[in-house]
């Protein structure tokens, strides 16, 4: 029997390939975005995409996601094509395995952070008390509960995007999506950010995949998957190994 999209999927071993999008291709009018990129997500995984702007990062991210479809190629979580699920199915999946963070935070200003940190307890039916107290619980792991009944304009960049982590996080997904989660920070809130965000990953066996242009933000990274002109890079420790191993005949 199939899992259902509206509940949260088993979680693999860590290690075990999560996610994965095969040979994905992508363009907006005449520009290729994506040429045949293909990389791996494992359970409990770090993982930066990098690279100039411009190079893809950011729309393999979104295809990876769910929030945008590729033109070609196909994208799998836990045996299933993304492809296959109908929108609403693809958003209730980001509801209960996937988690998003944008480089601002995306936080609703109307709302106090407890309540934008519950919001998607409540979309999945959780009863309010419940919800707020769990909110609360991930506000304290991110080490911003005493700004609770803030609202987001009375933030710090820094305790903005740590809420936003914390309310991607609530719903304990499998994979969090990371897309320059420090661009809008100065140095010190971005390190701090991506601390929280890697104990917390590592602390609750997330995989986590971050797109990135800055190296002190890759280095926090199991491994580093680049991208060029829509392609993936070749390795250069593999390219080097295999140019070594040439060397020898």
């Amino acid at each position: 029997m199939s899992t259902s999209p509206s509940t949260p999927s088993p979680s693999p071993a860590r290690g075990t390939p999560v996610l994965a999008a095969h040979a994905l291709s992508k363009s907006y009018g005449p520009t290729e975005a994506l040429r045949g990129a293909s990389v791996e997500l494992a359970a409990g995984e770090i993982l930066a995409l990098t690279g100039a702007s411009g190079s893809g990062k950011s729309t393999l991210l979104h295809c990876m996601a769910g929030i945008v479809a590729p033109d070609a190629g196909a994208v799998t979580y836990a045996g299933r094509h993304l492809g296959s699920l109908s929108e609403s199915r693809r958003t209730l999946l980001r509801r209960t395995d996937f988690g998003v963070v944008f480089q601002f935070g995306q936080l609703i200003p109307e709302l106090v952070v407890r309540d934008n940190v519950a919001l998607p307890l409540l979309l999945a039916g959780v009863r309010r008390a419940a919800a707020e107290q769990r909110a609360e619980e991930w506000l304290e792991r991110f080490g911003v509960r005493g700004q609770a009944t803030s609202r987001p304009g009375e933030l710090s960049g820094g305790q903005a995007q740590r809420a936003a982590m914390a309310r991607a996080l609530v719903t304990e997904p499998k994979v969090i999506f990371a897309d320059e989660p420090t661009g809008a920070l100065d140095s010190l809130a971005g390190e701090q950010v991506l601390t929280a965000l890697v104990h917390v990953a590592r602390e609750s066996g997330t995989a986590v995949l971050v797109v990135t242009h800055d190296a002190q933000v890759a280095a926090y990274a199991d491994r580093e998957v680049q991208l060029r002109d829509g392609a993936v890079a070749p390795d250069p420790v593999v390219a080097a190994a295999r140019g070594a191993g040439g060397d020898e005949h």
